[in-house]
């Protein structure tokens, strides 16, 4: 396809909006400049403008056809020239699994207000907090929670981790994305993943006091689309709303700086030139976006309500089938219908351990208490639920359709205990008296039928 964008030298200033082409998973192909890709071959002796063949693998070689990601990448220079000597480089805040940081901090269920905005001049990078991690980086399994502000941008600083991929969820301020495989435009309600290894950097658009969000970092098998099972073959997240970039590049000579996480430690090295040059490429490995409101919910329609596992918008399976290496999971705009039916989520404890987060307005379990920005952790079996203001109004409110709106909250869900960081267990920002919303949820029972 034609895909020609013109080569951006001065990304960061560069405004008009990136291209995208639709689809989940699906084997793309694109060029900035005319002729860039090679027909009917991945390797010629010789491409076109002068560039390089080179493969990028997401995968084992010999993993089945389903399964097998790789992308070929026609570029200025290969990315061996992309690294030189490393050096190496300290990122304090970002831990990774298992995280066994000495914090006095007891078990239990937990909830944050957004972590305080930084004083000085800070990047993407800088500005990544842990709060939590799962798992196992070092044998790829697991994940961890971030959260990140930030107000600077990412000029010759560029970066890829080596641990796992990067799930993106702003919650104020567009960011633009500029991965080697092109660029993309992220604002809230909206996410994007950059896969493993695959070098990018962060830079700031539209105004505002600061830039703030969420990752998730997956250690394990990568995301895909959950199973719709006898949902059938629509709703939920659809194909055709996720959007991978068409090629875009840098051609820009001078100093810059690599910046990698490998094994959960951190390196630099200094180059004398942008390495997102990709002039073409194609290939399944690819960076996507996806708008969260193009989520098509799915509920009962007579009484109680499923699982919330039908909300999920991306699964990372694990070895064990059904259980999730990690999900990503929203609770968007949607109609409640259900008669003589409690509509928020049940108490409950569960073998999961869940993050959540807010983006805008209000999660209808927590009115109040739980604000855009904020985090709350409930790990594996602590008991949690609606609060006791929300239990009250639930039970007493006169059940007829209603539409909640305005709202975005999401969960990071793995089958593994989430730790939590030094980083966290000290934030200023945490709730002291978060437990306390369920002191109102006092004896009911007198033995006698029906409800009091």
């Amino acid at each position: 396809m034609d895909t020609t964008e013109a080569p951006l030298s001065r990304a960061r200033t560069e405004t008009r909006a990136p291209s995208y082409m639709p689809g989940f998973g699906n084997d793309f192909e694109t060029e900035a400049l005319p002729g860039a890709l090679p027909q009917g071959q991945n390797s010629p002796q010789k491409c076109n403008y002068g560039l390089y063949a080179e493969q990028l693998s997401g995968s084992p070689f010999t993993a089945p056809r389903g399964t097998n990601e790789r992308s070929w990448l026609y570029r200025i220079r290969p990315s061996v020239r992309h690294t030189r000597r490393f050096a190496n480089a300290s990122y304090p805040f970002w831990k990774s699994a298992p995280c066994l940081d000495d914090h006095s901090l007891p078990l239990g269920q937990l909830r944050w207000d957004p972590i305080p905005a930084p004083t000085a001049h800070t990047d993407f990078l800088a500005g990544i907090r842990t709060m939590t991690a799962a798992g196992d980086v070092m044998t790829q399994v697991g994940m961890a929670a971030h959260a990140y502000v930030f107000n600077d941008d990412m000029v010759d600083d560029y970066f890829f981790n080596a641990d796992g991929e990067l799930l993106i969820v702003p919650q104020l301020g567009t960011i633009r994305v500029f991965t080697e495989m092109g660029a993309m435009e992220v604002e809230p309600a909206e996410i994007c993943l950059v896969p493993r290894g695959m070098m990018f950097k962060v830079s700031r658009l539209r105004d505002g006091p600061e830039w703030r969000g969420y990752i998730c970092e997956n250690y394990g098998a990568k995301f895909t689309m959950p199973d719709r099972g006898p949902i059938g073959a629509n709703c939920l997240a659809n194909a055709r709303d996720f959007k991978t970039p068409v090629a875009a590049f840098e051609d820009k000579e001078t100093p810059c700086r690599v910046h990698v996480k490998w094994c959960g430690k951190f390196y630099v090295t200094e180059i004398n030139h942008s390495p997102l040059d990709v002039v073409a490429w194609h290939g399944n490995y690819t960076p996507f976006k996806y708008d969260l409101r193009t989520f098509s919910p799915v509920g009962a329609i007579l009484f109680d309500h499923p699982d919330p596992s039908i909300f999920t918008v991306l699964t990372a399976p694990s070895g064990e089938e059904g259980t999730a290496n990690v999900d990503f999971v929203i609770f968007p705009p949607r109609w409640l219908v259900a008669e003589h039916t409690f509509r928020p989520p049940w108490y409950h404890r569960n073998i999961m351990s869940e993050f959540m987060g807010l983006i805008h307005g209000q999660y209808d379990a927590k009115e109040k208490g739980f604000v855009p920005g904020g985090m709350s952790l409930h790990n594996m079996m602590l008991p949690h639920g609606p609060d006791a203001s929300g239990f009250e109004k639930a039970s007493t409110v006169e059940l007829k359709p209603a539409k909640l709106d305005h709202t975005m909250a999401f969960m990071f869900e793995t089958r593994f205990p989430q730790q939590l960081t030094k980083y966290a267990a000290e934030l200023e920002t945490l709730q002291d008296d978060y437990i306390d919303c369920w002191d109102g949820l006092e004896r009911r029972f007198d033995g006698t039928p029906g409800i009091k």
